[in-house]
C-alpha cells in the first residue's frame, strides 16, 4: 500500500464528518450561531492564528501564545507524572513490601475524579499555573503508574532467572531486564496519560487560570462565540494528536526489538 493511499485512508473519515457537518449546519435545522459551519470555524480559527481580519475579536493573532500556555502546563504536569509514575510503578511491581505499604492508598485515591481536586488545588496553590499543573499530574499519573506495575509484574520470569544465574545484581536486573520488559506496558500508559493530561489542562484552564486554549474556550462560551469554542476544541484535539504521535515515534524507536516478533497491525 502506497503512502498516498494510507494518507487518504486517514483523511476520509474526518472529511466525511466535515462535509456532513457543513451540509447540516447550512440546512437551517439549527440557528447558524448555535452550530457554525466548518467553513466559518476555519475562518475564525485562521484569524485566531494569523490575525488577518479580527473575526476572533480580542483573541486575534493570539493562538500561538494560548497554545504555548496550555502546552507548557501539559509538559510540566505530564513530566512529573512520567517520572513519579514509572519509578513508583517499578518499586510497587518489584518489591512486595512496597506493594503492601503503598498500593492500598493508591487504589483508594485512583477512583477519585481529578476534577474533584479543583477546589483544594485552588486553595493550596492559588489562581495560577500550579493548580493546573497539579491537575494535569493527577490525570496522567495513575494510567502511567498502573501500566508500569502491570509491565513489571508480567516480565518473563525465565529472563530474570537466567540473568540471576549469570550473576546479575538486583540493580542490573531492574535496569537491563525488568525495565526493558515493562516498556511496552509503560508506553501504553504514556499514551493514555497524555490524553488525560490534555483533558485536565483544559478543565483547569476553565476555572483556575486566565490563559490557554481552555480559557479561550470557556470565555468564548460566555460571549456565545461558538465558532471560537469549536476552534478551541479542534486546537486541543490536534495538539493531543500531535503529542500522541510523538510518543508513538519514541515507542517505535525504543521497542525496535519487537518489530517482526509481534502482530503490530496487519495490512488489508
Amino acid at each position: 500500500m502506497t503512502a498516498l493511499s494510507k494518507s487518504w485512508e486517514r483523511a476520509v473519515v474526518p472529511l466525511f464528518i466535515l462535509a456532513a457537518w457543513e451540509v447540516f449546519s447550512r440546512s437551517g435545522f439549527l440557528p447558524a450561531a448555535l452550530l457554525p459551519a466548518p467553513s466559518v470555524v476555519l475562518h475564525t480559527w485562521g484569524d485566531w492564528i494569523f490575525g488577518f481580519d479580527e473575526t476572533s475579536q480580542g483573541n486575534t493573532g493570539r493562538w500561538f501564545a494560548d497554545a504555548l500556555s496550555s502546552a507548557t502546563r501539559v509538559a510540566a504536569g505530564y513530566g512529573i507524572a512520567v517520572v513519579s509514575g514509572v519509578l513508583l510503578g517499578i518499586a510497587i511491581g518489584w518489591w512486595r513490601w512496597v506493594e503492601r505499604t503503598v498500593e492500598p492508598t493508591i487504589q483508594m485515591l485512583r477512583p477519585v475524579p481529578p476534577v474533584s481536586w479543583i477546589p483544594l488545588a485552588i486553595i493550596w496553590f492559588g489562581i495560577a499555573n500550579k493548580p493546573a499543573i497539579f491537575l494535569v499530574f493527577l490525570g496522567a499519573f495513575f494510567p502511567i503508574l498502573m501500566n508500569t506495575i502491570h509491565g513489571v509484574k508480567t516480565a518473563d520470569r525465565n529472563l530474570i532467572r537466567a540473568a540471576s544465574m549469570m550473576g546479575a545484581t538486583e540493580q542490573q536486573l531492574l535496569r537491563h531486564v525488568v525495565f526493558p520488559a515493562a516498556l511496552p506496558s509503560i508506553f501504553a500508559g504514556l499514551r493514555i496519560g497524555i490524553g488525560a493530561a490534555w483533558m485536565l489542562t483544559v478543565t483547569a484552564e476553565m476555572v483556575a487560570v486566565k490563559s490557554g486554549l481552555g480559557y479561550v474556550l470557556w470565555d468564548s462560551y460566555y460571549f456565545l462565540r461558538y465558532d471560537l469554542v469549536l476552534a478551541a476544541m479542534a486546537s486541543i484535539g490536534l495538539l493531543g494528536y500531535a503529542t500522541d504521535a510523538l510518543i508513538k515515534v519514541l515507542m517505535s524507536a525504543a521497542l525496535h526489538w519487537q518489530h517482526g516478533s509481534t502482530l503490530q497491525s496487519r495490512e488489508g
